[in-house]
């Protein structure tokens, strides 16, 4: 999985950092993932900061960033902070595990699944509560400009890794474009791809 500023990841040309099995340990908790993919979206923070979004004390905040830190899943921005407040970012770029050695075992399977539940159940969270919120509730503009779109092809599976390719690159081009943007109209806007398989009519699960 691949996430850029993070977590799943179809093949291009694209510099992921893949998780060793101790970093993909140290990031198999639930408020960790919560912690990384804060700093995914919203960029660096202190721990009273994400202790006050996540409800949780700015030492158990502390203790997890410096466990996040251990194996290079953030990193301390030194000339931000001072001596009583220390702030933490991602490193640029995405992380995959999709081809790890570590997912190959049983602990890391079990490792990833932590990690995959937790990173979509937040994606979930978030697309519910916009939904729930109503498009009344949104300024116009932001009304026109978000989309939540389904859709079936039928498709091989190269003709499927093409597409996944491309609407990656899509991505990742206004990723890098806008990474540092600023000014009053700049919110932190999520963008999820997913394209996989259906089950077969008749596998179990399979939808009639």
């Amino acid at each position: 999985m691949s996430e850029k500023e993070p977590v799943e990841n179809t093949e291009s040309d694209r510099a992921d950092r893949i998780l060793d099995a101790g970093a993909l340990r140290a990031l198999a908790h639930p408020l960790r993932v919560r912690i990384y993919d804060i700093l995914s979206q919203y960029g660096p923070q202190t721990a009273s900061s994400l202790a006050e979004r996540l409800g949780e004390s700015s030492g158990s905040t502390s203790y997890h960033l410096r466990a996040l830190a251990k194996h290079d899943l953030i990193h301390e921005r030194a000339e931000q902070g001072s001596g009583r407040e220390r702030w933490w970012e991602r490193p640029v770029g995405g992380v995959s595990f999709a081809n790890a050695e570590a997912i190959k075992t049983p602990s890391g399977r079990a490792a990833t699944q932590i990690v995959m539940n937790e990173f979509f159940k937040i994606r979930h969270d978030q697309l519910m509560a916009f939904i729930e919120r109503g498009l009344a509730e949104h300024e116009p503009d932001w009304q026109e400009a978000s989309m939540i779109s389904t859709a079936t092809a039928r498709l091989t599976p190269g003709q499927s890794k093409e597409l996944s390719v491309k609407i990656m690159a899509l991505i990742d081009d206004a990723v890098e474009t806008h990474r540092t943007q600023t000014g009053p109209d700049v919110r932190p806007v999520t963008i999820r791809a997913d394209v996989f398989p259906l089950p077969e009519l008749g596998e179990q699960g399979a939808q009639p």
